[in-house]
């Protein structure tokens, strides 16, 4: 990264965010996203995921400052010394999954996840799922809320909430939870290898409909879906030396 990179700052709706980008152009200059070296986001976490989805054509990293009140993968927000902080910025790369389905009409769909890929009922049935690993049938029936599988970044997002496990950034894994399991009850979910295909197989679809999102992409009445983490696709995030997504993924396991 050069010593003055071209920035592009970004706001999202949280209220200060569009004051705060505006000091900032004036201070630091405004490009657009497509001439940045670098993309500043100000916002949440969902923003920034809004982000990496939006531009991730431009194979350039991005740096978030916290906007909001979930910014997990955001760093503090300060206007002073921007150029000093991105010099000292460490890169983190995030492998999104991605996502094929196919809902009962036949129809298929594409999409891609950062976070994680999620499958929940859509009624006060509970969902009857089969779960294939690489093509094994790894899960008979698992009956439940539903069932996610999600990258390390994302093992800390709406896995934790479900009792999943948090993976260490750089760890070479997805994980695979299941959402208020009811049976097979002793089944906590599993961790695997970032190289598998998990696949879903909606059971009763008719009697008992699933939809399945993938970030904030969403499908309804769906039959199957195929998931696989794209080691081709690698989003750049920066981050405070002080404050790395690593050291946050670690202090997280120790929260009570």
């Amino acid at each position: 990264m050069s010593q003055t990179p071209r920035l592009a700052f970004l706001a999202s709706d949280h209220p200060g965010s569009r004051e705060a980008v505006s000091a900032l152009e004036a201070r630091y200059g405004r490009h657009d996203p497509d001439q940045a070296d670098v993309l500043v986001a100000l916002g949440g976490d969902g923003f920034m995921l809004h982000i990496l989805h939006e531009h991730s054509n431009l194979g350039v990293p991005v740096f978030g400052m916290r906007f909001g009140d979930v910014g997990f993968l955001m760093n503090r927000y300060a206007a002073d010394e921007l150029d000093s902080r991105l010099a000292r910025a460490r890169e983190v790369a995030l492998h999104p999954l991605t996502m094929q389905v196919v809902d009962r009409a036949g129809t298929r769909h594409e999409a891609v996840a950062i976070n994680e890929v999620s499958l929940l009922r859509q009624t006060n049935q509970a969902a009857h799922l089969q779960i294939r690993v690489n093509q094994q049938v790894r899960v008979e029936r698992l009956v439940a809320d539903g069932a996610l599988v999600a990258t390390a970044a994302g093992s800390t997002a709406y896995n934790l909430s479900a009792h999943g496990p948090i993976l260490p950034l750089g760890t070479d894994a997805v994980v695979l939870t299941p959402i208020s399991p009811f049976r097979p009850r002793r089944w906590q979910g599993a961790i695997l290898p970032a190289s598998v295909e998990v696949e879903f197989e909606v059971l009763q679809p008719e009697r008992r409909p699933v939809s399945v999102t993938a970030d904030y992409d969403e499908f309804r009445d769906i039959v199957s879906v195929r998931v696989q983490q794209n080691q081709k696709v690698a989003h750049r995030l920066l981050f405070d030396p002080e404050h790395s997504l690593e050291e946050r993924i670690l202090n997280e396991q120790f929260l009570v």
